[in-house]
């Protein structure tokens, strides 16, 4: 008969009460000395309260608090699978993660909710923030560069929850993408030709959709001898360029002093001197300060933003340049959009756990009240699906305009060649 999680959480109490915290500092790195101590510990409170205890149920018991103690719990095995790309905790008794882009619940647990809490903060100290009933909610950065995501009773009501955006080994690249279907081999080579002819590009696309993957594939593209500055909530960016420089945005502290936001770094980095500025994503009141970067000598700068389509993605930019208060009135909003941003990228997540590049669409200017669109490339799904499950769809090409911005930035940097090869204009 399996120990009951009551009898699993008295007996995780005694052997945490049992250990001395000198002895648990000395073992944290060597995890079978650790999990040799943990048993000896288990053998003796066992033994005290006389409660049954298979092997197997006490070998796992020890493992549970050896993983708690070295700060990732249940997360462990989770955290090390690399193909793994999301964790989600939902209290103790639900963890989930994301594979290929397709959510699954897991056979891992916690004993109950004050191990997790614990597993929680643990997690939250070692990248030096703190959480408690005061402040329930952190956002942070892992070491490794994954986000991390707490929140803790009374404000999740079912227990602690924790989500982590896992940060991949690896770096994909547009050969990769196309490889996987998110893009066609003609849409990869003219966003090649946009970003080394240094026009603005918005990425947009909802959570998840591999908005920063086209972010870092696109920045591959930028020449070497320019400078960059990269500004993110948590350092995502990873650029093979040798002049680089990151900043990174910092909350409050415990007095609720010393918060830089991204609009701090943004306003700062127009003073450094910058070829091109990338944002990790365009949240709110920086907008401002990004789209005057871009109408001024700042070319070939980049951002993402959370949107639908390139439509709804120029809608949030007028709504993020109203929260910077600078009063301005809409048409005049609208005319700096566009003649800020070229090209809008829009990814997203497909149901079949794919990632898709759905459109990239060109700011051609203003009519009217409106800012124009023009389609260039556009994904196009068909009815019915692939043996595997996955959706059934074509990539279109629309061609290119004349007065496009790229064309006359691609003569400008003599790649217009390249470029007419791509929509077969002689």
């Amino acid at each position: 008969m399996k120990v009951s999680l009551e009898d699993q959480g008295r007996i995780r109490e005694a052997i945490l009460k049992s250990i001395k915290i000198q002895v648990i500092e000395e073992l944290i790195n060597d995890r079978e000395k650790l999990l040799d101590e943990i048993s000896s510990h288990a053998e003796k409170v066992i033994g005290s309260i006389n409660i049954h205890v298979s092997l197997q149920d006490k070998r796992e018991l020890v493992e549970s608090i050896s993983d708690e103690i070295g700060g990732y719990g249940a997360l462990r095995e989770l955290i090390e699978d690399e193909s793994v790309s999301d964790i989600l905790v939902n209290g103790p008794e639900q963890i989930y993660v994301e594979r290929a882009g397709k959510l699954e619940l897991t056979n891992k647990r916690f004993i109950n909710n004050d191990q997790l809490t614990e597993v929680a903060k643990r997690m939250v100290l070692k990248v030096g923030r703190r959480i408690d009933e005061a402040k329930p909610l952190v956002d942070a950065r892992l070491a490794d560069g994954s986000r991390l995501n707490v929140v803790i009773p009374p404000i999740a009501l079912d227990g602690t929850s924790i989500s982590i955006r896992k940060f991949g080994k690896g770096k994909k690249n547009f050969m990769d993408l196309v490889n996987y279907g998110s893009m066609s081999s003609d849409m990869a080579n003219f966003l090649i030709i946009a970003a080394r002819c240094r026009v603005n590009i918005i990425v947009s696309g909802g959570t998840g959709s591999g908005k920063t993957t086209l972010l870092n594939a696109l920045s591959n593209y930028i020449a070497d001898n320019e400078r960059i500055i990269t500004l993110e909530d948590a350092a995502e960016l990873r650029l093979v360029q040798q002049h680089v420089l990151r900043l990174e945005t910092r909350v409050a502290g415990i007095e609720n002093t010393g918060q830089i936001t991204m609009r701090d770094l943004v306003i700062n980095s127009l003073r450094m001197r910058p070829d091109r500025i990338i944002v990790g994503e365009c949240r709110g009141e920086e907008t401002f300060e990004m789209l005057q970067a871009m109408n001024t000598g700042h070319d070939g700068s980049m951002s993402t933003l959370h949107a639908n389509t390139p439509r709804d993605a120029v809608a949030r930019l007028e709504s993020m340049v109203m929260m910077s208060g600078m009063n301005m009135p809409i048409d005049v909003i609208r005319r700096n959009i566009a003649s800020a941003v070229h090209i809008i990228i829009q990814v997203s997540r497909m149901n079949d756990g794919s990632r898709k590049i759905t459109s990239i669409a060109e700011v051609m200017g203003i009519e009217g009240d409106r800012v124009v669109l023009q389609d260039i490339f556009t994904y196009e799904a068909q009815a019915g699906r692939c043996e595997d499950g996955k959706i059934r769809g074509d990539f279109r090409n629309h061609g290119l305009l004349v007065r496009s911005v790229v064309m006359q930035n691609a003569v400008f940097f003599d790649l217009d060649k390249e470029l007419k090869t791509i929509f077969g204009i002689s």
